[in-house]
């Protein structure tokens, strides 16, 4: 996800925006995210992200014994897709910075890896920003996995998944990018830390490092609760199945 939804970044901040834009950023960070799904899904649900493995585990839907290794191989995907973007545009990083890598500034190029608030952002409204668009996030996935809602063809909640994220990205994304992904933001980051951009990538923002860390889980939360106390716990109790009555079965992808 963070090679080719960061990708679609490096190609537009590297080509002047000649080879994308917010428009390709967003329907390529959507088509990370679905082919992810696909990817992973069947094995794991494909969650890849912390955020929503914490609301599956704090609603019963994941065991909270498999949440840290769900994290930890979140966080270290998350850093090797860094390093792969890194070493795939190693030449156009050099060619178009000349060498100067940096956070700020006309040739800045962090931003490439990980989200950076707008000068006008305040801490406080990013924060705010980091729980909401988490929070609706979180709705959108529970409202397109819920077997008892209207429901989507099986196989095809990833695309549902693809353009929920299209949606956020495309209304949310203008105050510091729409993380919602605290590994997609944090392990990026520190990569950038340890391959030449420095320790500003910790303290550009006032300190913004920490707010798609923490902001995306506690949307979660919320994003969560809101959807099991409003819709899913409302939903109407099925039939109790009959005697001697055939009935398909179903596996759901469980995310």
């Amino acid at each position: 996800m963070v090679t080719l939804g960061c990708g679609c970044v490096a190609q537009s901040v590297l080509s002047g925006e000649a080879l994308g834009g917010a428009q390709m950023i967003s329907v390529g960070f959507a088509m990370a995210v679905t082919i992810a799904i696909y990817v992973a899904g069947g094995v794991s649900g494909g969650h890849i992200n912390p955020a929503v493995s914490f609301a599956m585990c704090i609603t019963g839907k994941l065991p909270w014994a498999k949440f840290p290794v769900y994290v930890f191989t979140q966080f270290l995907g998350a850093f090797v897709g860094a390093a792969t973007l890194y070493g795939v545009n190693y030449d156009a990083l050099m060619t178009y910075t000349g060498g100067n890598l940096t956070v700020t500034g006309p040739i800045r190029t962090a931003q490439i890896f990980a989200t950076y608030p707008s000068e006008y952002l305040s801490v406080t409204n990013g924060f705010a920003d980091q729980v909401i668009s988490t929070a609706f996030l979180l709705v959108g996935v529970f409202a397109i996995f819920d077997a008892g809602n209207l429901g989507v063809p099986k196989g095809l909640e990833p695309i549902g998944v693809g353009l929920l994220i299209i949606l956020l990205t495309s209304s949310l994304s203008m105050n510091s990018g729409c993380a919602m992904n605290p590994a997609r933001d944090l392990s990026p980051r520190l990569f950038t830390y340890l391959a030449g951009w420095g320790p500003e990538v910790f303290t550009a923002g006032n300190h913004w490092w920490w707010v798609p860390l923490v902001g995306p889980m506690v949307g979660a939360g919320f994003g969560a609760a809101i959807y099991m106390l409003f819709i899913e716990l409302h939903h109407a109790q099925p039939p109790p199945p009959q005697a001697n009555t055939a009935h398909d079965k179903y596996e759901l992808t469980s995310m």
